[in-house]
């Protein structure tokens, strides 16, 4: 029996979630490390061995490499899942130039699975510039099927696919157990992407605005935390990505950009009213500028798709040192801060940071900001 040849563009973590999931399944799969510009192959057993790209990266495996001319050009499905790291007007520039050089080796015969959320009608820019490099016809020399991966390694229930036309090869790769993809157009599952986008949003920036009443300290202990203590800023921008893009594909005043832009400004004040928060903080202490440090405790996915938390966390960084000069982000949950003589007020920004600044610095005299809807704050 042939093996179905993949290649997936990008060491990103939702394209070794897909990338795993297909070799388990039997497929010949090689994933495309940009920066070493080579690709290597990931058979069953290394997939089942590590779990992520994050731990097979520091186990350092001496793995063989082939040209990624060659891994492209005999792949059968080429799956687009490379890291974003630019932001603003930049990102589309980023995105169209790796697009460019993933699909120049392409076959006749070969598919295209663009796995980044592209907003309304970004796919049809993306055809475009497929049969002007490859100078192959889609839905008759090449194929192309949009496949948004979101947010780590959630998977999307549907495939868009050129004229709705389904690729039963493809389905059973992707499959989840005995449960099938649904082959839709690509405008459709744009559309669907979208309306499970802004129904996280709507939700979330509900919870966010009406958490900004809850001012006194008995009305925040009468809320329901069990609702709110895993609610974390880590997992609030999850997908913030998506919904710029959704922003940024449309144009005029309709209600539809009123939602999404409404959402854009509800995380940006959420940022706001946290920095506010913390301010407050120090006038109630009576602490000095001078005589502070904040520490923002943020473990991130350095090889997430998305660059979405990066953003979020620069700016806050950035916008809290307009207050006070010593303000450090930690992106890794084990720094030290028994030797500084500063008071310290630690932002937690998900739920593992929080738990492990609680769990391994009880003894310190620092104050905690959960970074939570409810913006909460303990003294230790």
């Amino acid at each position: 029996m042939v093996k179905t040849k993949v290649t997936v563009f990008g060491y990103s973590t939702e394209g070794y979630a897909v990338a795993s999931q297909m070799a388990i399944k039997g497929a010949d799969v090689h994933i495309i490390d940009e920066s070493a510009s080579s690709a290597v192959p990931l058979t069953a057993e290394i997939a089942k061995t590590y779990p992520n790209i994050s731990s097979l990266k520091e186990d350092d495996l001496l793995l063989s490499m082939v040209p990624i001319d060659v891994a492209i050009s005999k792949a059968q499905y080429l799956f687009f899942a490379p890291r974003i790291r630019k932001s603003g007007q930049d990102i589309k520039t980023e995105i169209h130039s790796k697009f460019k050089d993933a699909i120049k080796p392409l076959k006749k015969g070969s598919s295209v699975v663009f796995t980044i959320p592209t907003g309304f009608g970004g796919n049809n820019e993306n055809i475009s510039l497929l049969e002007h490099v490859t100078g192959l016809e889609i839905g008759k020399k090449i194929s192309y099927f949009y496949y948004p991966l979101e947010d780590q390694i959630s998977a999307p229930k549907m495939i868009g696919s050129f004229n709705g036309e389904e690729d039963a090869n493809l389905s059973g790769l992707l499959a989840e157990g005995k449960k099938e993809k649904k082959f839709v157009t690509i405008s459709a599952s744009e559309y669907f992407h979208a309306i499970n986008v802004m129904t996280r949003f709507s939700s979330l920036c509900t919870v966010l605005e009406v958490c900004k009443y809850a001012q006194d300290e008995i009305t925040k202990n009468d809320m329901p935390s069990g609702d709110f203590e895993d609610m974390f800023l880590d997992g609030m921008v999850s997908g913030l990505f998506d919904l710029r893009s959704l922003a940024t594909s449309l144009e005029g005043a309709n209600t539809l950009m009123y939602l999404i832009n409404g959402s854009i400004k509800g995380m940006d004040g959420y940022v706001n009213r946290l920095i506010t928060e913390i301010r407050s903080t120090l006038k109630k202490n009576e602490l000095k500028a001078s005589r502070t440090k904040i520490a923002i405790s943020w473990t991130l996915d350095k090889y997430s798709m998305r660059g979405d938390r990066i953003d979020v966390l620069e700016t806050l960084t950035s916008k809290l040192r307009d207050y006070i000069g010593d303000v450090e982000a930690y992106k890794d949950p084990s720094f030290d801060l028994f030797h500084t003589e500063k008071t310290t007020i630690v932002v937690a920004c998900s739920k593992s940071d929080y738990e492990h600044i609680t769990k391994t610095m009880q003894d310190s005299k620092m104050i905690i900001v959960k970074a939570n809807p409810l913006c909460e704050i303990f003294q230790q």
